[in-house]
């Protein structure tokens, strides 16, 4: 699938993000979690990989199924507050 760069961007902010599973940037934009990883690892720079990869890695919040009830959104509060 060929991607915009806001697009781009936008898959990037999304895999950053804690709160943000992998099964909302399939539904999205058609890249499941193995695809994000190499979307990532393309996209960023070797070191930035890596420290994304760490945080993201055995993050329950990243996959919908190992979820704690308790979350109820996919972002923050004030994630798209207006400016």
């Amino acid at each position: 699938m060929l991607l915009l760069e806001s697009e781009k961007s936008r898959v990037i902010e999304m895999a950053w993000e804690d709160r943000t599973p992998f099964e909302a940037i399939e539904k999205q934009f058609s890249l499941n979690e193995t695809a994000v990883i190499k979307f990532m690892r393309r996209s960023l720079k070797p070191r930035s990989f890596k420290l994304w990869r760490e945080r993201v890695n055995g993050r329950s919040t990243k996959h919908v199924k190992l979820r704690s009830s308790d979350v109820t959104r996919s972002h923050c509060p004030t994630q798209y507050k207006q400016r």
